[in-house]
């Protein structure tokens, strides 16, 4: 099975082949390194920018705005903050035009931590992104839906933004990418490049076939009765194991919904699975102060105030500065699998 960010790669070449991808442009996306994290690595229309990122986001409109349709890197979405003002001017421009102008850019970027990036490599950035109107923002957690996130984002006439979760981008997937090879090995011998001298190597790509995920639809990961579980991106996989626990526990079973979108998002499948179930656990890495599930929480209690059993409950990172180098001040920062636990089992044995 394909890595997430092997995914990416993959959808980016698809992108070039079919879906009319002009430009993959970033800090150090084009030959030789094909990325910090190696998402383009063998891309035929990667190159490399000046370290600039709000001339990356710049240029992106000014390719769009010629009638290109390009992919721009912000190597670590830390580096974002530097161009919010941009990101706003993107956002506005189908609407400031009525519609007649288009702005089909994709901008993608990693995000969150797992990887002790320390102060400067370790923020999240989907609350900030939230309050972006004009702009589709996108987060997966598992590589098919990367894959199919990104082409989406590609033939989208909207701003997107893709975060990809730096700490998931080299888990393997549970299921193909639809024309991925048998083998893993197959797959990184064809579209990894080797260390060293990469002068003469050229990917052999396989013939990936179309597999879109709708913007602005979640997946029900877990299916129960008990609770709902709203996630994406890093946390959502430790949502998985702490429902799966606390089934094997307990015997009470949880809807967990993997977002996806962060928006537009599932309003729908949210509303269905709250009022099924009565108890909520929104669990994110975003600091805990202005974020985007405290959004989600005010809505829930707005909308669904009179069938909720327990208070709704939101766990996320501490508001702090940044998350610092040593492993146990990160580990301590952002949720981990034994907070979410615990907050699962209250939210399930709390009376009604």
């Amino acid at each position: 099975m394909a890595t997430l960010v092997q995914a990416v790669r993959l959808a980016l070449h698809y992108g070039e082949e079919h879906l009319g991808v002009t430009d993959i442009f970033g800090e150090d996306v084009g030959p030789p390194l094909g990325g910090v994290f190696t998402a383009t690595q063998g891309l035929k229309t990667a190159w490399n920018s000046p370290l600039d990122e709000r001339g990356i986001i710049g240029t992106a409109m000014g390719i769009a705005y010629a009638g290109g349709r390009p992919v721009a890197e912000i190597q670590f979405c830390d580096y974002g903050f530097n161009t919010i003002d941009l990101l706003k001017v993107a956002g506005n421009q189908r609407w400031a035009s009525a519609g007649n102008f288009d702005m089909p850019i994709v901008v993608m970027t990693p995000s969150g931590s797992g990887i002790r990036g320390s102060l400067y490599h370790s923020h999240s950035f989907e609350s900030w992104a939230s309050r972006l109107a004009g702009w589709k923002i996108v987060m997966p957690s598992n590589p098919l839906d990367a894959y199919g996130l990104m082409l989406s984002a590609i033939v989208d006439p909207n701003p997107v933004l893709v975060l990809l979760p730096k700490a998931l981008l080299r888990v393997r997937g549970e299921q193909k990418i639809p024309g991925e090879p048998d083998s893993e090995e197959e797959l990184k011998a064809r579209i990894d490049a080797p260390i060293g001298d990469r002068s003469n190597w050229k990917p052999r790509w396989p013939d990936v076939q179309p597999y879109y995920v709708p913007i602005g639809a979640a997946a029900l990961v877990r299916e129960g009765d008990e609770a709902t579980v709203i996630s994406y991106g890093r946390t959502l996989p430790l949502c998985i194991q702490a429902a799966d626990h606390l089934a094997h526990e307990t015997g009470k079973r949880c809807d967990v919904l993997d977002l996806r979108s962060i928006f537009p998002y599932d309003w729908k499948a949210i509303s269905a699975s709250v009022r099924k179930t009565g108890r909520v656990l929104i669990v994110n890495e975003d600091t805990e102060v202005t974020n985007y599930g405290e959004h989600l929480l005010r809505r829930i209690i707005d909308e669904h105030f009179y069938e909720l059993l327990v208070r709704p409950r939101l766990i996320a990172g501490k508001h702090v500065p940044g998350i610092g180098l040593n492993q146990v001040y990160e580990q301590n920062t952002v949720p981990q699998l034994p907070l979410i636990q615990d907050a699962l089992r209250a939210v399930l044995t709390e009376e009604a």
